[in-house]
């Protein structure tokens, strides 16, 4: 999760196990007004039906489950705010498995969040909430750990999925913190509010650095809107076996015309070169017919192979083939996320550089941390997928080295839907390297939406292929209005 800099105040904190150690107060720094504590935490879920399955990384997915956090905090001088997190419980993506099933691996991360949410309410040392998320991440990671044994489960909850169920955690904390001091949380990552610059946590090459040096206060007022094509949506009219007629689109033209959308990420099997390929041509030769009859010049691929292809040839043989297919669909694929086993480590043959040679290369599964992405680097990635659902947190801090770095950035969602769309939508819009959202709950999970529609139209309304992100701004994480 968050890399290791400090190895004594760590070990303090695992040796703690859930419960503050007495000996970590000495190490604490003094106090300030601006500092806040956690004084109370309760979860509840939400459980949806997707609108239609979508399919990636060869599973096919058909409902969510979202995790909705609250908590209290106290400042330093004694007032009380109020925070609210939320996120979808991604166990398909962050959890996925051959021999557990969708129920257990929900049930783990569930059961995990009950516990996370014991060892949040008693945590009680006053900071910042990066520095809150710094010494809960190990007690968070031993309750996976404990979850995974007390469940007697066939594989362990793994580190993505703890991030996962830990980010509406933290994304509560954050709310309420800014809510606290009355501002939206992207003003609050300078030494104003946080008492340790960023080579506290990431060493003596960021020593006088903070966020607010690599993340805006102030969101783009307009951003590109992605759209997701699943391995299962229909193209076209012919693709459909039965209509849902619903009122919303439910072919492509229709929801380009709909959405005005220039921007579209096409999921890919990974384990198939032929239906891969066929997958993207068929794709570009109804969107191209379609922009041509609304008059738009320019319009951009992303492609996500979820972590399904084999070897990086498969990569490399796939997009040289499209290129000879289609040149001019080619040229609009903006960057290739995700391609190979998201364990690098287990995998060092997995060299990107070739293929970054031909398009950007971004790492999401794999990136869980700092680590994590400067190994990317030394294996040929030229990019990262920011998500909120690993920990706004961890995203500030794995922003500012990314940003450093000039990496190639791009924000993905987990179909997040209301705050978790906002929380979503607010990280793209105030990183400085993000030229686009992904918001794929306009699609899945309309019914999710519909009680935020008429606070935030901007956000939930697309009209012209671009959200309205000057919207991002209210107090907190931005997701209640103060």
């Amino acid at each position: 999760m968050l890399p290791v800099r400090n190895p004594t105040r760590r070990s303090v904190l695992q040796q703690a196990g859930g419960v503050v150690a007495a000996s970590f107060h000495i190490l604490r720094a003094a106090v300030r007004n601006t500092d806040i504590r956690v004084e109370d935490v309760s979860i509840a879920y939400e459980d949806y039906k997707y609108r239609t399955p979508i399919k990636f990384g060869g599973h096919v997915l058909d409902r969510a489950t979202l995790l909705n956090v609250n908590c209290s905090v106290r400042t330093g001088d004694g007032r009380i705010a109020k925070g609210f997190g939320s996120m979808p419980l991604g166990n398909i993506w962050s959890f996925p498995s051959k021999v557990l099933s969708y129920e257990a691996t929900l049930g783990a991360m569930q059961a995990l969040a009950a516990q996370l949410a014991k060892i949040t309410a008693h945590y009680k040392d006053f900071g910042h909430p990066i520095d809150i998320s710094w010494a809960l991440d190990p007690m968070y990671r031993k309750a996976a750990a404990d979850v995974s044994e007390r469940l007697s489960l066939a594989e362990p909850i793994p580190p993505l999925c703890a991030l996962v169920t830990a980010s509406a955690f933290d994304a509560a904390i954050h709310d309420a913190f800014g809510k606290a001091h009355g501002l939206n949380c992207y003003h609050t990552y300078g030494p104003e509010f946080m008492k340790y610059d960023l080579g506290h946590y990431l060493g003596p090459e960021y020593k006088g650095e903070f966020p607010s040096r690599y993340v805006s206060q102030e969101p783009k007022r307009r951003m590109p809107v992605y759209h997701l094509v699943s391995a299962i949506d229909p193209i076209e009219e012919s693709d459909i076996t039965k209509r849902i007629n619903d009122g919303l689109p439910e072919t492509l033209p229709e929801w380009i015309r709909y959405n005005g959308l220039t921007h579209f990420k096409i999921k890919l099997n990974g384990d198939d070169r032929k239906w891969d390929v066929e997958r993207v041509l068929h794709v570009d030769r109804v969107t191209t017919q379609t922009q041509r009859q609304r008059g738009a010049k320019e319009w951009v691929y992303s492609l996500d192979f979820n972590e399904k292809c084999p070897n990086v040839q498969y990569l490399l043989d796939f997009l040289h083939e499209v290129k000879e297919k289609t040149a001019e669909g080619y040229e609009r694929i903006q960057y290739v996320e995700q391609p190979t086993a998201r364990d690098l480590k287990a995998h060092p043959e997995n060299m990107m550089q070739e293929a970054a040679k031909l398009r950007p290369v971004v790492i999401d599964e794999s990136l869980t941390d700092v680590e994590a992405l400067l190994l990317s680097q030394k294996m040929g990635y030229t990019g990262a997928a920011l998500k909120a659902c690993k920990g706004q947190s961890h995203m500030m801090l794995i922003a500012s080295v990314a940003e450093k770095h000039k990496l190639f950035l791009c924000v993905q969602d987990l179909t997040c839907p209301g705050a978790s769309l906002i929380q979503s939508a607010a990280l793209a819009a105030h990183v400085p390297g993000v030229a686009a959202i992904e918001a794929n709950s306009r699609q899945f999970m309309p019914e999710a939406n519909r009680a935020w529609e008429s606070r935030f139209p901007g956000i939930f309304r697309i009209t012209d292929g671009t959200m309205d992100t000057s919207e991002l701004n209210k107090v907190g994480l931005g997701a209640v209005e103060g």
